[in-house]
């Protein structure tokens, strides 16, 4: 944010000990900060034995904001890291941004892949023998392109097909150059769905989905000599399908308190532009310093702007103030007004959202004087929820009111079966948003 003043202290070398987390904070405490963003992530455990859980509550307790990574283990259930109910838990999106590089196979379909590595001068208009390493090896690692499982195959001035998994997406791409790959084509697996990452490859590369992986795996099997061509259209603005949930951001429930939701909110994190310690490209003779970046690392400083852009506008609001402004007003649609979904295009459940997606906020004082909200239930099958006062009424600025929620089994639901939905407070003039999940046993 303009005339921001930004203090970077460094914790993580070769790994992030519990006693350079605690001394940070405290630095950072005396310095006098007013927003703390922590792109770290642990295991979560009960908050007493939480490094960042502990620290931060020192920091929350003077007045500081502090957001935090949701971890980058989903899709998984159960994986959310820093939940702790003190600090904001960010999970990561997309955005309507695409750098796009598309695959054209010999049967003419054309399958959309990205890829940050947009080499100008690759041909793309004479098709390439397309290789698949797993049907040319008895190497149960060949399909995912594993240094020592291509070393008999030859795929020399051939487009070579790899999996997700084993080894990083790079180092596969590393891999296939050395044995004379021309290109690479990485396809996901089931896990990750729909979700594709934008890497600085070292080589023409494309990322796919798995259902296109499927779609390429099928024509292989079924014609003799496959081929395959990798285009490059740099950057496409305009997905309307964003935001949705990265595969890779993670979910709640909270294994150390399942009665707190989490994560709080989801952010851009997804293929996002970041500074980077060395050069990336190709060309030896550069000083880029900057890389595209996936994971709730990139996502948790969004929220930290905000959160600093309502500090600035609202000095005396409490930590908890700021957290409760961004949540009650985030949005649970994508720009097409569907319902945020996941990585498998389906619906995204409130334990990979929190109370949904943050983008730029009108915020208006919410002590507004004499305004009426009512109260309203979205969802929630199998549920009764009885919210008492069903109306509240303010009659001056910063006046604080109390209400009461009640829940009800409507039937009898098995066991591990979730209920989700929202309770609304609706005035003529705004609408605040809280999510609601119910778990039962």
């Amino acid at each position: 944010m303009p005339l921001a003043h930004v203090a970077i202290y460094k914790v993580c070398v070769r790994r992030c000990s519990e006693s350079d987390i605690l001394a940070a904070v405290d630095v950072a405490i005396d310095d006098g900060v007013d927003v703390l963003s922590l792109s770290l992530d642990g295991p979560t455990s009960i908050f007493l034995d939480e490094s960042v859980a502990v620290g931060v509550f020192s920091a929350i307790e003077r007045g500081i904001f502090v957001s935090a990574s949701a971890g980058n283990n989903g899709p998984s259930f159960g994986s959310i890291q820093n939940g702790a109910p003190w600090l904001l838990t960010v999970g990561a999106s997309t955005t309507d941004r695409r750098i796009v590089a598309p695959v054209v196979l010999g049967n003419n379909d054309e399958l959309n892949g990205e890829s940050t590595y947009q080499p100008p001068d690759f041909d793309s208009s004479t098709p390439l023998l397309l290789v698949y390493p797993l049907l040319n090896s008895s190497n149960v690692n060949a399909s995912f392109c594993t240094p020592d499982s291509l070393q008999n195959i030859d795929v020399r001035g051939r487009i070579v097909l790899c999996e997700e998994g084993i080894i990083g997406r790079i180092a596969k791409g590393i891999a296939v150059r050395n044995t004379g790959g021309a290109a690479m084509i990485l396809i996901n697996q089931q896990p990750q769905g729909y979700y594709t990452y934008s890497d600085s490859h070292v080589l023409p590369a494309t990322h796919l989905s798995y259902a296109d992986g499927l779609r390429i795996r099928a024509y292989i099997n079924t014609t003799a000599q496959p081929v395959a061509t990798v285009s490059f259209r740099g950057t496409v603005i305009g997905d309307d399908s964003a935001p949705t949930v990265a595969f890779f951001s993670a979910r709640g429930p909270n294994s150390a308190s399942p009665g707190i939701l989490k994560p709080d909110i989801i952010g851009p994190g997804s293929n996002i532009l970041a500074a980077w310690r060395m050069s990336v490209e190709n060309n030896i003779n550069t000083r880029s310093n900057f890389k595209i970046i996936s994971g709730t690392s990139m996502s948790c400083p969004h929220l930290s702007g905000i959160a600093a852009l309502l500090r600035s506008a609202h000095p005396n609001w409490s930590p908890t103030a700021i957290k409760s402004a961004i949540m009650t007003t985030a949005d649970r649609v994508n720009f097409e007004g569907n319902l945020i979904e996941d990585q498998t295009f389906r619906p995204a459940s409130i334990l990979a959202t929190g109370s949904g997606h943050v983008y730029n906020r009108t915020v208006t004082n919410v002590g507004d004087p004499n305004s009426v909200y009512t109260v309203g239930i979205i969802g929630l099958s199998s549920v009764e929820v009885r919210v008492e006062p069903s109306t509240l009424q303010f009659t001056e600025v910063k006046q604080i009111l109390t209400y009461q929620v009640k829940f009800s089994r409507l039937a009898s639901p098995s066991s591990g079966t979730i209920a989700e939905g929202f309770l609304m407070w609706n005035s003529t003039r705004h609408s605040v948003r809280s999510p609601i999940f119910a778990l039962f046993a």
